[in-house]
Order: structure tokens, then sequence, then C-alpha cells
């Protein structure tokens, strides 16, 4: 079996901004990593931005986020 990520998905994740607190507005990926920690200490929101933020911190404690970055720049918003 082939896991393959969903495209929309990680493009939607790229663009997708803080909509509240301290870092409302700037891009998940440009959260730092000790924000989603905190998060993730004391829970995630519910619903798709505690999904995204949940898989934001996996991509960050993996190092990944130049992929994130490439998604940016190759796919723009407007791309969906």
């Amino acid at each position: 079996m082939k896991i393959e990520p969903d495209k929309k998905k990680l493009i939607e994740m790229a663009h997708y901004r803080m909509p509240f607190g301290k870092y409302k507005g700037r891009y998940l990926v440009d959260l730092p990593e000790p924000y989603y920690i905190w998060f993730q200490q004391k829970g995630f929101p519910e619903g798709k931005l505690g999904n995204l933020l949940q898989a934001m911190l996996e991509i960050k404690v993996n190092g990944l986020e130049s992929i994130i970055h490439k998604i940016q720049k190759d796919f723009p918003k407007d791309y969906l």
C-alpha cells in the first residue's frame, strides 16, 4: 500500500496563518517551536486549527520546514 500526502492539505497548511494571539497573522510554519510545545502541553484547539498545529509540530520536530517553504514558493495560495 502506497501512502501519499494530500497535496491540497499541504498547500493549505503552507499558507495558513495563525488567527489569534501573539503570533496572529504569521504563517504556521513561521511560529516558534516552543509555541507548539506550549500548545501540546496545554492542549491544541479543537477542529481544523488544532489539526494543522499538530501536523506542523511534527514537521518542525523533524526539521522539514524547508518543504513547507518550498510549497509556499511553488504553489501560491490561489493555486487551490
